[in-house]
């Protein structure tokens, strides 16, 4: 993030008719902001493609860290990718002991604070297994396991991934030359997004939006296949994530998928929406303290949206990867 800040510097002080304590306040915001770190637990059930949908959102190139050598009494696997953090659980449904254990080392992760007192995980990922009929396993881990222990913004700290979705009518109605699922696929898909849903609200009261995509396989030493929804998957994530972690996460994710062309959607831009998530956050998070009204609009001549095109939208564009 080094890099990145000293570049949004520069922008920074390439702006005209902007006083210099008001470029102040930005600089010191946007450096508050580069210097947040955005933790992610990823979970699920053996074999659902937790390790597949990280890569497939920021790449293959783990750097683990943190990791106990004693598996028995920790672990989770810590990887870092800059300025975000993924918690890599176990799988579940290798057993009643080691499901138990898994889940009592969840529990203490969710409840870990930060140095500044705060809950240390942001968001929790589960990974459910597409091209199985049972989520009994998931949904145990859910309702009894996670949402009990996420405090009070349950809603705003899980999000549900249903991978696999290629195979979710054992490869039917998939087409594998465009690597996108058919019409009555698509219509099976919402039927199990509606049924996680309802299924995880009668147990917990909480809502929850499931989202179907496609992590993708990749065979040792071949080129990874094409992804499906991993931009949906990747704006459900953002829009989730604390307003001043969003970049985090994004500019991460961005940074590894802006060189590959191998993601594929539904009928919806995903990654122009994320984008303008990210970049209306950013813009708010970077204004804090900077008065908005006549004295502003005197330097870059306008309202609040011209402002932003003109002085401190150039913020945005600097940064290379918006």
């Amino acid at each position: 993030m080094k890099n990145k800040f000293e570049l949004l510097e520069n922008e920074i002080d390439n702006l005209t008719g902007i006083p210099e304590s008001m470029k102040n306040i930005l600089k010191g915001n946007c450096k508050k902001l580069m210097n947040q770190k955005m933790n992610i637990m990823v979970t699920g059930g053996t074999g659902s493609g937790k390790s597949s949908t990280i890569n497939a959102i920021f790449g293959t190139d783990k750097a683990k860290v943190g990791t106990s050598p004693d598996p028995e009494t920790m672990d989770i696997q810590c990887y870092h990718y800059d300025n975000l953090v993924i918690w890599d659980t176990p799988g579940f449904g290798d057993g009643t002991e080691a499901d138990q254990r898994h889940a009592r080392n969840i529990v203490e992760k969710l409840h870990e604070k930060d140095s500044k007192g705060e809950l240390l995980i942001d968001l929790v990922l589960v990974i459910l297994d597409g091209a199985s009929r049972d989520f009994g396993t998931a949904y145990d881990l859910i309702n009894k396991t996670i949402i009990p222990n996420l405090g009070d913004n349950k809603e705003g700290r899980i999000l549900i991934g249903i991978n696999k979705c290629d195979m979710a009518l054992s490869g039917r109605h998939w087409n594998q030359e465009k690597h996108l699922p058919d019409e009555e696929l698509n219509k099976f898909l919402e039927q199990k997004e509606q049924s996680v849903k309802e299924r995880i609200y009668e147990s917990t009261g909480t809502k929850v939006e499931p989202v179907s995509f496609s992590a993708g396989f990749k065979e040792e030493g071949k080129e990874q296949e094409p992804s499906f929804n991993i931009n949906k998957l990747l704006f459900y994530i953002i829009s989730k994530a604390p307003e001043k972690k969003r970049i985090i996460t994004y500019a991460q994710a961005d940074q590894y998928r802006l060189k590959t062309d191998s993601q594929r959607e539904d009928e919806r831009d995903w990654k122009e929406e994320t984008k303008e998530v990210v970049e209306e956050s950013f813009l708010e998070c970077v204004l804090v303290g900077v008065k908005m009204g006549a004295e502003i609009g005197k330097h870059l001549g306008g309202s609040k949206g011209r402002m932003i095109g003109a002085g401190v939208g150039a913020l945005v564009s600097g940064l290379g990867y918006l």
